[in-house]
């Protein structure tokens, strides 16, 4: 006989029914392959013919009600027109698994020196200001922290770092610090400074006047003194300055000559035009002005050449941790925000260490982002792995900046009286 399947391909199976009855052919099929199909009879001769027709009134095929029963499942199920579930991520951000990662594997004594990097969840500061000196952004360690490199090699970690855990490092080749501040160059001719002045002393005379009219003191003889006695030295301080007015009539017509022709596209300085015209300019009045602080970039190089099968491991561990924990969360802040907003990446907390204790000269740092890192996987220049696809030198670049700047005062309070400060 044969049956058509849900795919439309033709099974044969040599069954035999009582009297070559079609009604049977269903239960046979049931007793001897656990199938269950709709009764219905063969067109024509049952021993030859291939069409078989189901009876529309009589039970459908379980596997094809097990199939639709499915199909309308996943309908119910299919949540892609609300855009990405909110509750992946809320686990996710959430999720909290520490430990401690070390490279190279051998444990340190009190004597080893070496780079000890936190990684903690970044904690906004919930205001528009921040404070200098404000002691929100030290690192200074916790009970857990200092005791990081005196873990043994068997209690390392196995497990990736998730928003929490230490990574010891050894100290970089190139080790330097570099503190600077922003300081801009600017102008000011005479004129110029003199136009301020005349402002400054304006606006305090009509500020005067002001006050004196609310006590009743205010008089026009007094206003009229006292406005005389403020353009008298600007007058001076004019003459001096310019020579005389022929001079200062060319420098004011040059000066509108080159408005004039700026309005028009033309780039043309007055101090072009008296050059040009005289062999001269106006002094600029120069001067190195502080322009503000900046903040602080540490670069780290580390070279990976991992001697067996756990300190891989923890090589490989290490580079997915400053991955994933540099990498922006997928869900909002405070708020309980949602997939239309980022969380701020993880910060990370360095300290030079020696044993258990701070490093008595290096550096000490405020908390930093890790902006950007590679992996070099051919550290010796050419491709070269182990058995189990371990390359056998790796090189490991880190960028990380600091949060805030550093001010005078934060040299005088721990850890900045410590060691050489930041």
């Amino acid at each position: 006989m044969g049956i058509i399947n849900d795919n439309g391909i033709e099974s044969r199976f040599n069954l035999s029914t009582e009297g070559n009855n079609n009604a049977d052919i269903p239960e046979e099929l049931k007793r001897r392959f656990g199938l269950e199909v709709g009764r219905g009879t063969y067109e024509g001769d049952p021993s030859t013919s291939t069409n078989f027709i189901f009876d529309g009134t009589s039970s459908s095929n379980l596997a094809v009600d097990k199939a639709n029963q499915e199909e309308s499942k996943d309908k119910k199920r299919d949540t892609s027109h609300l855009g990405i579930p909110r509750g992946t991520f809320g686990k996710y951000s959430n999720r909290r698994q520490g430990g401690v990662l070390r490279y190279p594997l051998e444990m340190m004594t009190q004597e080893t020196d070496y780079l000890q990097i936190d990684i903690q969840k970044y904690i906004p500061l919930q205001n528009y200001r921040s404070t200098p000196g404000d002691n929100s952004r030290y690192v200074t360690g916790n009970n857990f922290t200092n005791r990081a490199g005196r873990r043994l090699s068997q209690n390392l970690s196995t497990k990736p770092l998730i928003n929490d855990g230490t990574i010891l490092l050894p100290i970089p080749s190139d080790l330097k610090d570099v503190n600077s501040v922003k300081y801009d160059s600017d102008t000011i001719n005479g004129l110029e400074a003199l136009g301020v002045t005349a402002v400054e002393s304006g606006s305090k005379l009509i500020s005067d006047q002001i006050g004196k009219a609310l006590t009743g003191d205010f008089s026009l003889q007094n206003l009229g003194e006292e406005a005389k006695d403020l353009a008298a030295p600007l007058a001076s301080a004019v003459r001096d300055g310019v020579g005389s007015f022929k001079a200062l009539d060319n420098y004011m017509s040059k000066s509108l000559a080159s408005r004039i022709v700026g309005a028009f596209g033309g780039n043309v300085s007055p101090n072009a035009l008296l050059a040009r015209g005289n062999g001269e300019i106006i002094n600029p009045n120069m001067e190195l002005l502080f322009g503000g602080p900046t903040l602080r970039n540490f670069r780290f190089q580390f070279k990976f050449t991992p001697r067996n099968e756990k300190e891989a491991e923890q090589i490989k561990l290490i580079i997915r941790a400053f991955k994933r924990n540099m990498a922006p969360m997928a869900e909002g802040g405070l708020l309980g925000s949602g997939n239309f907003f980022l969380k701020t990446p993880n910060v990370f907390k360095l300290r030079y260490r020696t044993g258990n204790k701070n490093h008595p000269f290096l550096n000490r740092f405020k908390q930093c982002f890790l902006s950007d890192m590679s992996v070099s996987y051919t550290g010796e220049g050419i491709y070269s792995t182990y058995e189990d696809g371990t390359p056998v030198s790796m090189l490991l670049d880190l960028s990380f900046k600091e949060t805030q700047p550093i001010y005078d005062i934060d040299y005088d309070e721990r850890p900045g009286t410590q060691a050489v400060g930041y």
